[in-house]
């Protein structure tokens, strides 16, 4: 494969347009969670109805991924990133013009068409590189990805302030614009040999699930963002109700855990090829789970402190940054010709539980509730992770057993 240079589709793309086009649908995520108690009073509608707009975005981000991946693997990565941006540039102007909550929810949906981007880029990396470096690579991406979600919820607070809600939409769609003339000039074709057709990518499907290494690490990846995206379903409510906080003072405080993240990816992209991605995968999870624990003991020892909440859960940012590009370089690493369908998959499985648990997180917070009940669903999500992370683990060590013996008779058969 040939070395990387910027502006050039004759060679493998930029890390730093994989980070951008992966960037773009992190931002989409979060940039206007502040703004949901402004979108509920502009459209005159109940919270729980606002919470749709993360719902929904999340539900149809996980089933256009198992989409999108076969289709990259049939007609190219290039193509279907470009078509992803297309629709996102849709969605967002959709959203833009909204005259009714309606057609705003309409309009996420389309804007989760920018999932191309997230999930295509892991199966160019794993097109360019071997499993640990893929996991190396992927950390990196994700640390410059973690920017956006860091600062996003930050400058969507102030936009909404001064602006409205609707200025947070205008800004993705001009970060959208620079994306695609950076992804245009950039993403060469890194897919080297086309599918024979599209049928067999989806029937490929079937051989992923048959996979108990597939489920381990799709279920520990799963688990890992499961953390992240119940505090996307609870944390606006908790801020805002709790913690009495206005839309900016909670974008600067969500920032704390994307800080986390952000080092948590570093860590991946510094130590992954050396430790391996299994050993990372478990100790993210740890970390994890050790926040989660930290702050239900402040919250339940202390008088009521948003930095007790918040600052914890910073750990959550690490332990998702150690454990998420260990376990998708896993996923695309299972069949290298099957990298985008098994990317897609894999993506499917980990935003579906993840919004479900973003849902479960809203509907558990009740009128008069602390955030313990949320933080008690993440725990439980956690230790999940670090079971499903062992069992990882378990099944390395079975084979290399089984391997060993395999190895012994076949030196035995042939002394005899």
């Amino acid at each position: 494969m040939q070395t990387q240079s910027f502006l050039n589709r004759q060679r493998p793309p930029h890390i730093l347009t994989l980070v951008l086009v992966t960037a773009l649908s992190a931002l989409s995520m979060n940039i206007f969670l502040p703004s949901l108690p402004s979108i509920s009073e502009h459209f005159h509608t109940d919270k729980a109805v606002v919470q749709l707009t993360i719902t929904l975005y999340l539900f149809a981000t996980a089933f256009l991924q198992p989409i999108l991946g076969p289709l990259s693997d049939y007609y190219g990565r290039r193509p279907v990133v470009l078509f992803g941006l297309f629709g996102f540039f849709v969605g967002t102007l959709t959203c833009i013009l909204a005259p009714n909550i309606e057609t705003l929810l309409v309009g996420r949906i389309v804007q989760a068409f920018s999932a191309a981007g997230m999930v295509i880029s892991r199966a160019i990396i794993r097109d360019m590189v071997g499993r640990e470096k893929a996991a190396s690579m992927i950390g990196y991406v994700t640390m410059g990805m973690a920017i956006a979600p860091m600062i996003g919820p930050t400058i969507g607070g102030f936009l909404d302030e001064y602006y409205g809600w609707q200025a947070a939409f205008w800004l993705l769609f001009g970060f959208g614009i620079v994306v695609l003339f950076i992804t245009w000039s950039d993403l060469g074709e890194t897919r080297e040999t086309a599918a024979p057709d599209l049928t067999s990518q989806f029937q490929s499907y079937p051989v992923l699930l048959r996979s108990r290494r597939f489920w381990g690490y799709s279920l520990t990846a799963s688990a890992s963002a499961g953390t992240f995206y119940s505090i996307l379903g609870g944390g606006p409510y908790v801020a805002t109700e709790y913690f009495l906080l206005k839309p900016s003072q909670f974008g600067m405080y969500f920032a704390i855990i994307s800080i986390g993240y952000m080092f948590g990816n570093f860590m991946s992209g510094r130590y992954a090829e050396h430790i391996g991605v299994t050993r990372m995968m478990i100790s993210g999870n740890f970390v994890v789970a050790v926040g989660i624990v930290f702050s239900i003991i402040l919250l339940l020892n202390t008088e009521k402190n948003v930095l007790f909440f918040f600052l914890p859960l910073t750990f959550v940012g690490v332990g998702n940054g150690l454990t998420l590009p260990g376990a998708n370089a896993g996923i695309v690493s299972l069949h290298p010709k099957l990298a985008g369908s098994a990317s897609g998959l894999g993506g499917f499985l980990q935003i579906l539980l993840g919004a479900s648990f973003s849902m479960l997180a809203g509907v558990i917070l009740g009128p008069d509730s602390n955030p313990i009940p949320m933080l008690i669903l993440m725990l439980s999500i956690a230790f999940f992770g670090i079971f499903t992370s062992s069992y990882v683990v378990y099944i390395d060590t079975l084979e290399a057993r089984e391997k060993s013996v395999s190895k012994h008779n076949t030196e035995y058969s042939n002394e005899q």
